[in-house]
């Protein structure tokens, strides 16, 4: 169960973030506000369709990138790549709070769901988010279904070591962003944190 929990943890990652900017072609400049994420991944992909709206709107998707901002498929934050700019998003509370939790198993139908929820600090933005601060308190969703072994001393129960059949993932949030025009945005160091 632990490899299963790890692998949905680190897909669900992926899925998590945020982003900002004009909502329906409008360009006007971002203002400080509240913001709304939605993203859906499908599968066990750690890359996700987003869309942003509230103070700012505006849709993309998001890659797992490392600490130093290189995209890596095991990376615990995420770069959010939308029409108008980017941004990058510290998921690493995140993912250990999704490595932590306790899913609800059905054994009797290799099935089973769990929660995560977490800060997410938003920094290094492009474009119109140039400047970008603030966090979203994101909410992981999931739920999996679980093959079963087919033949030996095991037939029929669930394989918990092998990857799941069926997976579903929400990932939900909403938190303010303010943006910094100056000459002194965060540094890098400082806004990556762990």
């Amino acid at each position: 169960m632990k490899t299963v929990k790890t692998t949905l943890a680190l897909a669900v990652l992926a899925c998590v973030l945020l982003g900002a900017t004009a909502a329906f072609g409008s360009s006007a400049t971002p203002t400080a506000g509240t913001i709304h994420v939605f993203a859906v991944q499908q599968g066990l992909s750690r890359n996700s369709a987003i869309v942003i709206t509230g103070a700012i709107g505006d849709y993309g998707k998001t890659f797992s990138i490392d600490k130093n901002g290189t995209t890596d498929p095991n990376g615990k934050y995420l770069k959010v790549v939308l029409q108008d700019g980017t941004f990058e998003a510290n998921t690493v509370a995140l993912g250990k709070k999704l490595g932590q939790a306790r899913p609800t198993i059905y054994g009797t139908t290799c099935s089973g769901q769990f929660v995560g929820r977490s800060p997410v600090a938003l920094f290094n933005g492009t474009g119109r988010y140039a400047g970008i601060t603030g966090s979203v308190n994101m909410t992981v969703t999931g739920a999996y279904v679980l093959p079963r072994y087919k033949s030996g001393e095991k037939m029929g129960q669930c394989n918990t070591n092998a990857e799941p059949i069926g997976v579903y993932t929400s990932n939900t949030g909403s938190g303010k962003v303010r943006f910094s025009y100056g000459s002194h945005p965060p540094s890098r160091e400082s806004a990556r944190g762990n």
